[in-house]
């Protein structure tokens, strides 16, 4: 008698364990994703503090070597590339030590909270459907939903 009670009961813990595994498998995939996410980040940043000793090894050498040759030569013109140059050290230092990644992200914040039109898909997010219909067209199956 007492086994026909225990076995909704074993069912129901076996459901109980089963959600549980699959919620620790989840959990798992969402940090996994995060840490990878963190890393291609901070690779980003050493490749963007690698770029500005390069580019601002190259900026001093170039401003020096036009601002000698302007004095020269009286040819204040040979200083115009200096300008554009500089930018391009200011943006690349904002981005290697400055502060551009938290206005970023600042401003991807208020998009998603103010602008959400901006962020549809065309045709909207697909579907397994949308998804299926596609695989199986180009393989030439039967759609797996129409089984």
């Amino acid at each position: 008698m007492g086994f026909q009670f225990s076995k909704p009961w074993n069912k129901n813990a076996e459901e109980q364990k089963q959600l549980m595994y699959s919620r620790i498998q989840f959990e798992r995939q969402i940090i996994m994703q995060n840490q990878m996410r963190e890393r291609q980040m901070a690779m980003q940043f050493a490749w963007s503090r690698e770029f500005v000793k390069y580019f601002g090894s190259f900026f001093i050498v170039t401003t020096v070597g036009l601002t000698v040759g302007a004095i020269k030569r009286k040819k204040p013109e040979l200083l115009a590339p200096i300008v554009p140059l500089g930018f391009i050290l200011a943006f690349q230092l904002d981005t290697a030590y400055g502060t551009l990644v938290q206005r970023m992200r600042g401003e991807a914040e208020n998009i998603m909270a103010s602008e959400k039109d901006c962020l549809d898909l065309p045709l909207g997010t697909p579907t397994f459907e949308s998804i299926e219909k596609v695989r199986c067209a180009k393989s030439g199956r039967i759609p797996f939903l129409e089984k």
